[in-house]
């Protein structure tokens, strides 16, 4: 939709950007730069991102959810290209902030979702991966693909932002026991697993790091 809603959620403060700008609609990797400049302006010092994404583990079904514990970018595009600023050397060590990761999982836990957590790839879309691209990707140990989360990432970080994120897997990756990804196929199971995703983001809200 386009939207920034700000409000009170499980007696937290947030900001929600409903809907986002992907790189594939824009050829732009830091479109969604003014957006979360704008929520680090109000304030906030945790991003919780989420997509959808596909799995490169037979195991992860979809319509499960999975915590990201890491990225891979080869796609040669990154946010921080132009700016000016000593700040775009962003270290990305740790961009997906451990200890918000270990609070997703006691979230799932409490109400109870089975998560995974693996590293996602991300490929620049619309199209999707091919069966050889799928192969690489877990040749070089992704577990998870995706058209999104990256940049965002990174545009955060540069913000000093803690980051986590959240996947729902909407379909298996191209050629996995014989998956052939749609775009109808994620848009259905996104909204099948988006129940629990929803379900794990307030148990996050409730809970408080250690």
């Amino acid at each position: 939709a386009g939207r920034l809603v700000v409000g009170t959620l499980e007696g937290q403060r947030v900001a929600l950007l409903q809907g986002r700008a992907h790189y594939y609609e824009t050829g732009d990797a830091a479109v969604m730069a003014a957006p979360i400049a704008t929520l680090a302006a109000l304030g906030v010092r945790i991003l919780l991102l989420t997509n959808s994404a596909g799995s490169l583990r037979n195991a992860w079904h979809p319509g499960s959810v999975a915590v990201i514990s890491d990225h891979i970018n080869l796609t040669g595009r990154n946010p921080l290209i132009g700016d000016a600023s000593d700040a775009r050397f962003v270290s990305m060590t740790e961009a997906y902030d451990r200890r918000l990761r270990e609070r997703l999982h006691k979230a799932a836990a409490s109400v109870g979702v089975k998560t995974q957590e693996g590293v996602y790839m991300w490929f620049s879309g619309p199209s999707f991966e091919t069966p050889a691209e799928v192969r690489m990707a877990r040749l070089l140990g992704a577990d998870l693909v995706g058209m999104s989360t990256v940049p965002e990432a990174i545009l955060a970080r540069r913000l000093g932002l803690r980051v986590a994120a959240l996947s729902v897997v909407t379909n298996l990756g191209a050629g996995i026991d014989g998956a052939d990804p749609s775009h109808a196929e994620t848009k259905d199971v996104a909204l099948t697993g988006a129940i629990s995703l929803r379900k794990v983001a307030r148990a996050f809200l409730r809970l408080r790091d250690d």
